[in-house]
């Protein structure tokens, strides 16, 4: 079949529904689009004088300003009428001025959304260098058939994974930016200045792309067809590469969106780098309420992030071909022994000795004189700028960044189970969701809930999901497309059987890795909204606000930053380690059950449905494992 009909069939296959899902994404973009129009009137703020403050700081807000501002904005018209003409505007080209700079919105967004862009596949570029660097040990094992003597690994990956964006985007601006001056730090000018702020990007998203590419390749490399091409000879290149693609459909929606993220979510790394991309235009329009400008910023990043979510899904199911179509695929995710726990344990014991060490200090004493001062007995961790114990202040925050951290991953852990059991409800959703960046939805959540304690929690909450729900869909989507699923459903297994004993176990334990490999990467989340000011406020020790407070003494106090980071850096290796050890426990053999030719296990079938032949429900042997293997 030639390369065009082919995606002319995903496609048919992908309108199927396409009503009903359209009108969905269509809701749940006008529901975006209008709370963000709302924003000044659910934070019970006055936008008039919010927007003259951003205008400029040193205008008095007098009552005759701000009448004058509203008549110019037609702010007393209400949202609606505001809402309705910028509608009415999108079909002719026109979304409107800038109630800031009185400039057009619709060319300073495209202008900022191709800069992003070129960030992006700058970023991309140096993720997938990253990705196949992490991946090179079990694909050259894998390929010459010793994968089984792989030992446990993932250490410097989960540091890299863990170490926040705008903290390696700082190291990185001031060491080779300013220091060594080997490459620009500041500005958007040309490809040399794609460099620094591209690594920044791509080194985390690069580590958590390779460890789930990672757990995925001993499952491909253990299918027949990858048994049977060692055995024949096939040179190992071919091999590793065959199975890179047999595991890339499972990834491909997961990279729609980092695609998405990397856009408008990089706003951290486009201040530091002073970049004019689309995720700093919306940040200052949206602590400037500028609204036409955040509404046409979010509408381009929803756009953007359904586009993504289609072209991976197309592409996935044409790299699988018609073996999703015909079930003959064998599952990835078979039963593991259990990961060695010596790192995982190692791991933990630091990080509780760092807080056990910390916690009887006093994390907001004061002490002028002994400002910035390196490490030493007193201070193992040295001092801050105001003379605080940078070593209490690490221990105190963990309690708080920890606990919010693991209750925020574990929500998002059952909400992204539970809705990427429904695909056609939750891929809209989640193409919706993944357009607004944590810091626009802290933005939104802190404007109606106020000065909230649980608002960064809940703002990093909402968005944090969706790659667990993505994640879900993909594996579900192949796993029903398996030989020895329609071989149970033959013998007469209903749905609720087939996933409670079929695919919840084969989904579960890398669902629930990924939700340890991003936990992590939630704390980043909590860190960079305390890094923007959107987070907790001084004196709070929490490490978003520690890595900014010290930021700014990196060359003269390292200590202050490099610290803070190292903890970080030892939460994501602990997590990396401990998912490792994820897999949900063998089935026990039940009493007298028999056993085939060649010793594989016979389970009794399922409770026979109605009108189902006698004849199918005969005990078939399972799969083997990969160890029988």
């Amino acid at each position: 079949m030639p390369p065009l009909t082919k995606a002319l069939a995903a496609l048919r296959v992908l309108a199927r529904g396409g009503g009903p899902t359209l009108l969905w994404r269509v809701v749940l973009t006008a529901g975006l689009v209008g709370a963000i129009g709302l924003l000044p009137w659910l934070s019970r703020t006055d936008p008039a004088l919010t927007v003259l403050k951003a205008r400029s700081a040193d205008r008095d807000p007098t009552p005759e300003t701000l009448h004058a501002i509203r008549d110019q904005l037609g702010l007393d018209k209400g949202p609606l009428v505001l809402l309705g003409r910028w509608l009415g505007g999108l079909p002719h080209g026109d979304a409107g001025t800038s109630w800031v700079s009185g400039a057009q919105v619709l060319p300073s967004v495209v202008q900022a959304l191709g800069a992003s862009l070129l960030l992006m596949s700058g970023a991309l570029v140096i993720a997938a260098a990253t990705a196949t660097a992490v991946c090179a040990r079990t694909l050259r094992l894998g390929s010459r058939g010793r994968l089984g003597t792989r030992g446990a690994g993932g250490t410097a990956t989960a540091v890299l994974a863990a170490l926040p964006e705008f903290l390696v985007a700082s190291v990185l601006a001031s060491v080779i930016g300013v220091q060594l001056g080997w490459l620009p730090a500041l500005g958007w000018y040309g490809p040399q200045w794609m460099v620094l702020p591209s690594l920044a990007l791509g080194l985390p998203a690069g580590a958590v792309l390779g460890r789930m590419l990672d757990d995925l390749l001993p499952g491909a490399f253990a299918e027949p067809w990858a048994l049977a091409a060692a055995a024949r000879g096939v040179p190992p290149k071919s091999v590793a590469r065959q199975a890179v693609r047999r595991c890339v459909p499972g990834l491909l929606p997961n990279l729609g969106l980092f695609v998405v993220g990397l856009t408008g979510g990089s706003v951290a790394v486009e201040q530091i780098f002073d970049i004019p991309g689309l995720g700093r235009l919306t940040l200052h329009a949206a602590l400037a309420q500028d609204l036409p400008v955040l509404q046409t910023g979010t509408l381009a990043l929803v756009l953007l992030a359904a586009t993504a979510g289609v072209l991976a899904r197309l592409t996935a199911r044409l790299l699988i071909g018609p073996a999703l179509r015909d079930g003959a695929l064998h599952s990835l995710h078979r039963p593991a022994p259990p990961a060695p726990r010596t790192l995982p344990l190692l791991y933990g014991a630091l990080l509780a000795a760092v807080i056990g060490l910390g916690l009887p200090r006093d994390a907001l004493a004061l002490d002028p004189l002994a400002r910035l001062q390196a490490p030493s007995p007193a201070h193992p961790f040295g001092t801050d700028a105001l003379g605080r114990d940078v070593l209490a202040r690490v221990a105190h925050g963990a309690l708080n960044t920890l606990g919010t951290a693991l209750a925020v991953s574990a929500a998002a852990l059952v909400a992204g189970l539970l809705l990427g059991l429904l695909p056609r409800l939750s891929g809209p959703l989640v193409d919706t969701v993944s357009a607004v960046p944590p810091v626009l939805a802290g933005l939104l959540v802190t404007g109606v809930t106020g000065s909230d304690p649980w608002a960064p929690a809940v703002a990093v909450g909402v968005v944090a999901w969706s790659p667990l729900a993505v994640h879900t869909s993909s594996l579900l989507r192949q796993e029903r497309a398996t030989t020895h699923l329609a071989a149970t459903r033959a013998l007469g297994a209903g749905r609720w059987h087939l996933l409670r004993h079929e695919l919840l176990p084969a989904v579960l334990p890398p669902v629930t890795r990924h939700a340890l490999l991003r936990l992590p990467g939630v704390a980043l989340s909590l860190a960079a909204l305390g890094f923007l000011g959107l987070g907790a406020q001084p004196p709070s020790p929490e490490w978003g606000l520690l890595l900014a407070e010290n930021q700014p003494y990196a060359e003269r106090a390292p200590w202050a930053v490099l610290f803070p980071a190292a903890v970080l850096a030892l939460l994501g290796a602990l997590a990396v380690t401990a998912a490792g050890g994820v897999r949900l426990p063998r089935r026990r053999e039940r009493a007298g059950s028999p056993a085939g030719p060649s010793g594989d296990r016979v389970v009794p079938a399922p409770r026979r449905r109605p009108n189902r032949p006698d004849s199918l429900l005969a005990p078939v042997p399972t799969t083997p494992t990969t160890e029988e293997r």
